[in-house]
């Protein structure tokens, strides 16, 4: 019984460590982007490269944040009293070379699912795979991490949300079109305001750190109302393209999803310690996840009426 106890723990430590609630910033991308795909001259779907793209994704992604644990242990950001389910290494006692060892491993991985998504497509995308793979490292590591600047939410809002539905939509059409780009900026918009949130919650810890985030460097008003801002976009965003006629009205589905952010600039206006905002960070997660989602189904409804 107590090694059930005790394996069952184990499983949570290592489950924590990839910080699931991030890994839709990976996976709705993946998703959008192949329905987007799905609607373009009623394109058959390849399921491997599909899956293919989204377990890359997904590692990739684990591995980031890996990344982020070991270098934020390394330059003494991470302690036992850190808020959020990082700090593995602290709270724990896993060795940091153990994390760098699995996120290492969790990069070959997704380089071998690489190697056969540029078999099947093009051998460009082994380049893009490597850029990538080299900012996922870079985010927190090197001489100069990119989250410890002003412009993490614009990489990795560039990089995951547009980055990554472009490259699902062209796994399954051999093309980019405007319309794939014009509806892959949402997602880009709103992997950003994971990030932003993020940094918002860790605002004072960041400034103690040496970090020069987008947040820090507003502060955490103004923040919060770019914060808002990004919501706001996301949501007119989709509008605009329904009232253009760009995109069917199944897309207002995503409507649905605004009581979250709502909630979650609700929240960072009212609080502000660490602890007390972290419903706000997940609310901003929650949103990207169900805006992508519905948006997808919104699209999927019209192919299934007219197709």
């Amino acid at each position: 019984m107590t090694k059930t106890i005790e394996a069952d723990r184990s499983m949570k430590i290592w489950w924590h460590l990839t910080r699931p609630h991030t890994l839709t910033a990976s996976f709705v991308p993946v998703f959008l982007g192949t329905t987007i795909a799905a609607t373009y001259h009623n394109v058959t779907i390849n399921l491997s490269l599909f899956l293919a793209m989204l377990a890359a994704s997904m590692l990739i992604q684990a591995a980031t944040n890996m990344f982020n644990e070991y270098y934020d242990y390394k330059r003494g950001l991470d302690n036992e009293h850190s808020v959020g389910i990082g700090g593995t290494i602290v709270r724990h006692g896993i060795a940091p070379k153990t994390i760098m060892k699995i996120a290492l491993m969790f990069y070959l991985l997704a380089a071998l699912l690489g190697l056969y998504i540029c078999s099947q497509t093009s051998w460009w995308l082994a380049a893009i795979g490597l850029i990538g793979m080299l900012i996922g490292f870079f985010y927190t590591g090197g001489p100069l991490p990119i989250a410890y600047t002003p412009f993490g939410e614009l990489v990795s809002g560039i990089v995951m949300g547009m980055g990554i539905v472009l490259i699902a939509f062209y796994l399954q059409t051999e093309t980019i079109t405007w319309q794939a780009i014009s509806l892959s900026v949402p997602s880009m918009i709103l992997v950003g305001a994971i990030m932003l949130s993020n940094n918002i919650r860790d605002i004072e810890g960041d400034t103690a750190g040496g970090r020069k985030t987008l947040a820090i460097l507003v502060g955490r008003k103004n923040a919060i109302y770019i914060l808002s801002l990004l919501f706001i976009i996301s949501y007119l965003w989709i509008l605009g393209l329904v009232i253009v006629e760009d995109i069917t009205y199944w897309a207002l589905l995503i409507f649905i999803s605004l009581p979250f952010p709502l909630k979650a600039i609700d929240i960072f206006r009212l609080k502000k310690t660490p602890p007390a905002v972290m419903p706000a960070m997940k609310l901003t997660s929650q949103t990207n996840t169900l805006f992508g989602f519905l948006l997808a189904i919104g699209l999927f409804i019209n192919l299934l009426l007219f197709s």
